[in-house]
């Protein structure tokens, strides 16, 4: 390609508009302010690469430039050759287009000074590399001050430089600064690029991080917000493999939630983000980890750990995890919080459902059936004992349990785990029973159970009973459990207590202080409770001959004393079903359900003889029976009583000590 044609492309490329690295946007569509950008003095240090990449275009642009047999090299003003056309032939270090300090100027050097193309023929050179060459140099200006900033230089063999050389170079010149300023716009257009890719980048972050925020905290329980952090990340970086590890005693479907165990050596770069509540990164060869601390505003609930296979992470990146942490850490502690308002709801429920249930009935049996069949259900165990505590044996009791072999049993107040309660008044939690016994259990020995779980029944600080609950399985008990149970058991040392007390008073009120039998009332009471679904029955009524003659000659202790062993010997002489009672002084009736009258006489007959053989002083009694039958017109309490008083009167009238049917 001849000269001229050269100078034509280049001018049409010079007149053409510029191409950024966005093929769409052409100079005139570059903004103003960057139109006007301009290479200052100032920016001299910090444009030998812009030079080089310039050049290294120009070089791919410029096809069929006649080299004019020598190397082009571009120059930075400092003397730095940035760039050679054939840097394969000759090291840049052994062509000398700037020249030594104190040998003389080169023709790179003197266009730089003078600021005008320059021609030197190689008889002009000092330095004896150069004696070979004429040189030819072109300065480069910038396109609006006129600033010199880079020069343009040529070799040629010595003779053949001639001014149509020079002028070549020129053109040439020109379209090195072209594509000088190409570069230099593209350092530009590519910030901004690189500034619009962030901002979109950063715009997505926020509008995904809003989002995942908003749902998070459309999720009220747990389990919903761990597998909403879980799949926005696994959405976001899809090359990350994420685990959540939490510290709570959480249980999670999730195979990707686990336990943070402090233990492990994997787990030491989540426990010093856990420990600090800090996000903290960890390279080695071709992986990368990231722990983020899931704090909320009473701690630090977990560790969600990044797992890459390279770094993948920038610095906008951390700070979106950090910030998507800190979001999902609060959104937990809120799921976390209602879900243990929930549990504090239902378990304040459950204790005034419960202790409304035990406080309905004031029957000591009633009242601990119905509480271990409830302490089974509320708290899915296997097995519940529940014992009363004897202040006059000073034992345990079992009272009520599943375990039918254990009802009725007795254990000193130093026996097993009734004995650990009796000295601490603490509940007890135990995890397995196996792997560590403290103390003997016939309930853990009996049941093969592994968990325990007890606690003592607490009255003004005493203890008047205890409960305990097993599990066949091992550490089946939370801390949890142990509260609710410690308690439950406060309302349940209540009801029984109520219940027992309401058993003594009523004890009281239908039982004679003296004798021990049931008082006259409460005899009247049951007779008429037998009449309406019995269908026959007899009464006794005993009365201790000169009764007041033995007061006026023993004393009224002795007589007292008398009327005990009477009773003794008729409460021994009768059946559980049979009622006995003080009908009024020395006078004792004796009711038989379902007792025909020779049995009653039977029954009589016993008692009379044992009176004048066991007691001390000797006395006797006379007895007057009657009975009724379903088919008698009056079946009356008040009939029954009177035919055996008129019997007893009877009885009396013919000597005493025998025995008359009414």
């Amino acid at each position: 390609m001849s000269g001229t044609v050269y100078k034509r492309n280049v001018q049409q490329h010079h007149e053409t508009p510029n191409v950024t690295e966005n093929p769409s946007l052409t100079r005139q569509q570059l903004p103003q302010w960057l139109q006007k950008q301009e290479l200052t003095e100032a920016d001299l240090p910090y444009i030998h690469d812009l030079l080089a990449s310039g050049f290294a275009k120009w070089l791919e642009e410029a096809e069929g430039f006649p080299w004019l047999g020598g190397p082009i090299a571009l120059l930075h003003p400092d003397g730095t050759n940035v760039n050679t056309s054939q840097p394969s032939e000759e090291s840049e270090a052994e062509l000398p287009f700037w020249g030594e300090t104190g040998i003389g100027p080169t023709a790179a050097s003197r266009a730089l000074d003078t600021c005008r193309p320059t021609l030197m023929r190689a008889e002009e050179h000092r330095i004896a590399k150069l004696k070979e060459y004429d040189s030819i140099a072109v300065p480069i200006f910038a396109r609006t001050t006129g600033f010199p900033y880079a020069v343009v230089a040529c070799l040629l063999p010595a003779g053949t430089a001639q001014a149509g050389d020079l002028k070549l170079l020129q053109a040439a010149a020109l379209h090195i600064r072209s594509c000088i300023y190409r570069s230099f716009e593209n350092l530009f257009v590519g910030g901004l690029l690189r500034e619009r890719k962030l901002s979109n980048k950063e715009e997505v972050r926020r509008n995904t991080l809003f989002g995942v925020m908003r749902r998070l905290n459309d999720h009220i329980d747990v389990e919903s917000v761990l597998s909403e952090v879980l799949d926005s990340l696994e959405q976001l970086y899809p090359v990350c493999k994420a685990d959540l590890f939490l510290s709570q005693d959480y249980s999670s479907p999730n195979e990707k939630v686990r336990p943070l165990a402090f233990h492990l050596n994997e787990m030491e770069l989540c426990k010093a983000a856990f420990l600090d509540g800090k996000i903290r990164e960890e390279f080695s060869v071709g992986r990368h980890r990231a722990a983020l601390p899931l704090s909320g505003k009473q701690g630090v609930y977990g560790v969600l750990r990044l797992d890459m296979p390279e770094k993948q992470l920038d610095e906008a990146d951390i700070s979106f995890l950090t910030m998507l942490a800190g979001a999902a850490g609060a959104a937990f502690e809120k799921a976390k919080l209602h879900e243990q308002a929930n549990v504090l709801v239902g378990e304040l429920r459950l204790i005034n459902e419960l202790t409304q249930r035990l406080n309905s009935s004031l029957k000591l049996s009633e009242t601990m059936q119905f509480a271990s069949a409830e302490l089974l259900a509320i708290f899915k165990s296997d097995f519940c004992c529940i014992l009363q505590f004897d202040t006059g044996l000073q034992q345990f009791m079992v009272m009520s349990s599943n375990v039918a072999e254990m009802i009725g049993e007795t254990y000193s107040k130093d026996y097993g785990f009734c004995g650990v309660m009796w000295s601490t008044q603490e509940p007890i939690i135990l995890s397995d029973y196996c792997s560590a016994t403290p103390v003997q259990s016939k309930l853990m020995d009996v049941t093969d159970s592994r968990s325990l779980l007890a606690s003592p029944l607490l009255l003004n600080g005493e203890v008047i009973g205890a409960v305990m609950i097993a599990k066949r399985e091992s550490n089946f008990f939370s801390y949890d459990n142990y509260k609710l149970l410690q308690v439950l058991s406060a309302h349940l040392g209540l009801a029984i207590s109520n219940a027992t007390l309401h058993a003594e008073v009523r004890r009281m009120v239908i039982t004679d202080n003296l004798t021990g039998l049931y008082a006259r009332h409460y005899l009247n009471e049951r007779i008429g409770r037998k009449q309406l679904k019995d269908s026959s029955g007899s009464l006794i009524v005993v009365d201790i001959d000169h009764f007041k003659k033995i007061n006026d000659t023993y004393g009224h202790q002795v007589g007292d004393d008398i009327l005990i062993q009477v009773s003794q010997i008729i409460r021994t002489s009768i059946r559980d079903s049979d009622i006995a009672a003080r009908w009024g002084g020395e006078e004792l009736a004796i009711y038989l359900p379902l007792l025909s009258l020779e049995q009653t006489e039977r029954v009589a007959e016993r008692i009379r003889q044992r009176v004048e053989s066991e007691t001390n002083p000797k006395v006797t009694v006379s007895c007057g029976i009657s009975e009724w039958r379903l088919q008698d017109e009056r079946v009356s309490v008040e009939m029954l009583f009177y035919k055996a008083d008129m019997a007893l009167y009877e009885a009396k009238h013919h000597g005493r000590n025998c025995i008359v049917v009414g």
